[in-house]
């Protein structure tokens, strides 16, 4: 007998415990959610990676149950290596035992050992009951908040995640979900069990609440579409905090080139609506950019885009929503979009038009004064590249939040001309003073000229015409990413907060 047939008896094993494995639920299970429109666990993996790439451990994990419910590995998203999780409803509802446990933390720990990203893809009912303790066994949750702000972690939602398994998503710094997805702190059969409420899974954690409330960021029609706008989230960023975001090949969409049809876009007058999102088709590179959370806190657009072909995050008030004012949502969208740039040295642009926080006794209630805070304290404290624009107004502590103010760490400021700042408009501070019609007239006219006084002290480093926008953005961001002349390391705070 050669070597090589003395082999062929325990590789015929191997093979056939490879093969049940892979087998996850079965033919019955997995033709009931293949019926759903779904792509099973191995299927996702396949989607979501470059083609080939993938390369699984734990695979006998779990003995008969396949995998123990979990498959996990590594692959490449793009050509750069990520580590991989996904739940595998087909068996035992893509919960999770000890083996599953310990293939979540091996997960994570070999995400920061190696400086790369984590992404889970969840659809479980999370810990198997067992009747036993765990005893003294570490927990995925511990190893994932010690990524935090180290490496880049995103979570997809793609059906039903409760218990356990559901507090990976909040911990991410981003999430996203199907339609088909749902997420919860328990299930409906516990909820009635517990509290006696008769509820859907949908009505319970679906799309509408999960957004609403914040805990998901963004919404995609199917498994396939959730899996390609990870691979695009992930474009916009390095492997981890010791790197910096790699820059695309120039061409003609990352060239410089005026900006005129901002005239038409952006209004002289500070009363009049338009739409933010607008300017961010002008004046970012042609390539398109990626909205984080625009079903939540609509009076701020949070996106990650490209500006001569070096990847940016863009913070900008949106004056189609509530006139721009910042509410709690808004601000609490803000604050974590931003510690998550300045966490992986992603440049962040203020495009600020906003006439303050928004006042009233409904914002009042919601913390807006507390989420307001939170976002001031994330951008002060932002150690990257920042860069600022008031299109027509900011005013109050809507301009702090929005990084306007000098010795705010700016690389560039710019204003349009006529911008408007201050602790409050001419019209507020008006009505507030009970000012007669010759005072209110002079208080207009002078918050008119205030732009140019501003400039004249050096309030802005320069104010600039519309048509200019592009240009001196790019010409900031090229001269600040100079300052790069040291190797990148993480941001020194503790965690990303939820």
């Amino acid at each position: 007998m050669t070597n090589e047939q003395g082999w062929k008896e325990t590789l015929e094993d191997l093979d056939l415990r490879r093969e049940r494995s892979r087998a996850m639920g079965g033919p019955e299970r997995l033709a009931k959610h293949h019926g759903k429109g779904k792509l099973d666990a191995r299927a996702r993996l396949d989607h979501l990676l470059d083609k080939g790439s993938f390369r699984e451990f734990g695979t006998l994990v779990g003995g008969e149950i396949a995998a123990d419910g979990i498959v996990a590995g590594s692959g490449l998203i793009n050509g750069s290596p990520v580590m991989v999780g996904a739940e595998d409803f087909t068996t035992l509802a893509g919960s999770i035992g000890p083996g599953g446990n310990a293939k979540r933390y091996r997960l994570a720990e070999l995400a920061l050992r190696d400086r790369i990203p984590l992404v889970m893809l969840l659809e479980g009912a999370g810990f198997r009951p067992s009747g036993e303790h765990y005893g003294r066994t570490p927990t995925d949750l511990l190893a994932q908040a010690q990524c935090s702000g180290k490496v880049p972690m995103v979570g997809g939602l793609l059906g039903p995640s409760a218990g356990h398994g559901a507090l990976v998503a909040p911990v991410c710094d981003w999430t996203i979900m199907s339609n088909q997805g749902a997420i919860f702190t328990a299930g409906p059969p516990v909820v009635k069990e517990s509290t006696g409420e008769d509820i859907s899974k949908e009505d319970l954690g679906g799309p509408s609440v999960a957004l609403a409330s914040g805990v998901i960021h963004n919404l995609a029609e199917d498994d396939e579409a959730v899996l390609d706008d990870i691979r695009r989230y992930l474009s916009y960023f390095p492997s981890s905090a010791w790197s910096y975001p790699a820059s695309l090949p120039e061409d003609e969409a990352s060239e410089p080139r005026s900006t005129p049809e901002l005239l038409d876009i952006v209004p002289r007058g500070n009363r009049r609506v338009y739409d933010m999102r607008a300017v961010l088709d002008v004046v970012f590179d042609d390539r398109g950019w990626f909205e984080v959370q625009p079903k939540f806190g609509q009076a701020m657009i949070c996106a990650l885009a490209h500006l001569g072909g070096h990847p940016v995050a863009v913070v900008a008030n949106q004056p189609k929503v509530i006139a721009g004012s910042i509410d709690a949502d808004a601000a609490d969208k803000a604050a974590h979009f931003i510690n998550v740039a300045d966490s992986f040295h992603l440049p962040i642009v203020f495009l600020a038009d906003n006439p303050g926080m928004l006042p009233g006794s409904r914002s009042e209630k919601s913390g807006v004064l507390r989420s307001g805070a939170r976002m001031f304290a994330a951008q002060t404290a932002a150690t990257t590249l920042k860069l600022h624009v008031t299109l027509r107004k900011a005013y109050g502590f809507g301009s702090m939040v929005m990084s306007l103010l000098g010795f705010d760490h700016q690389s560039a400021t710019f204003a349009y001309p006529g911008a408007t700042m201050g602790a409050m408009s001419a019209a507020a501070l008006s009505k507030a003073s009970h000012a007669a019609e010759d005072m209110e007239a002079k208080l207009r006219k002078a918050e008119v000229e205030a732009s140019f006084r501003s400039a004249g002290h050096l309030g802005f480093d320069d104010l600039i015409s519309p048509e200019e926008t592009r240009n001196a953005l790019l010409s900031a961001l090229r001269r600040g990413l100079y300052s790069r002349q040291a190797a990148a390391e993480p941001v020194s705070r503790t965690v990303i907060t939820p």
